[in-house]
């Protein structure tokens, strides 16, 4: 399992779009609003790295209003769950 956050700073007028259509996107398990540098926060959970790059490059900066990005991959899960457990029921990505 490959997770990751990507940072989002999006054009004013379209966070709440870019956020649902983000949201909407497989492999995106969340998306949060937030304050400070950036204005979505996402978090990517996927099988592979490959899926990773795709849904980066390929999905979600083609968003009309996503200004630019900045993706943080994880390399160890540090969680009193079992992230993997929960997430990877019913995955196919």
């Amino acid at each position: 399992m490959v997770n990751a956050i990507i940072l989002l700073t999006v054009e004013r007028d379209k966070i709440n779009s870019v956020a649902e259509s983000v949201a909407a996107t497989p492999g995106v398990t969340e998306v949060f609003s937030v304050g400070g540098r950036f204005d979505l926060v996402a978090i990517i959970r996927v099988k592979t790295n490959e899926r990773l790059a795709d849904l980066v490059t390929g999905q979600l900066l083609r968003t009309e209003g996503i200004r630019s990005s900045e993706t943080l991959i994880a390399f160890k899960a540090y969680s009193k769950h079992d992230i993997e457990g929960m997430f990877s029921i019913g995955m196919d990505d």
